[in-house]
């Protein structure tokens, strides 16, 4: 089963990250109001980045990775993504 750690661009403007085994089902209920506390007033959310990994736990520690950086890294990684992580 393929993991998932992504990168959420939020109504506001701001970023959210996390882990899933299904991105499309996990966007879809981020935008349903269902995802996160966070998310859920920062609607309608658009996937930015994702990387893909083979367990849990690595998608799991790149996530936390990733939200230890700042939001400029945070957007360069988001700018310098290959064109098929990006949305």
């Amino acid at each position: 089963m393929t993991n998932y750690t992504y990168l959420l661009r939020c109504a506001d403007g701001t970023l959210y990250c996390g882990w899933t085994n299904d991105i499309e089902k996990r966007v879809a209920a981020h935008n349903a109001g269902a995802g996160a506390k966070y998310t859920k007033a920062r609607r309608p959310v658009r996937l930015a980045y994702y990387e893909t990994f083979s367990t849990k736990q690595e998608a799991m520690r790149r996530e936390a990775e990733i939200k230890r950086f700042t939001r400029q890294e945070k957007l360069a990684l988001i700018g310098n993504c290959a064109e098929e992580k990006c949305k």
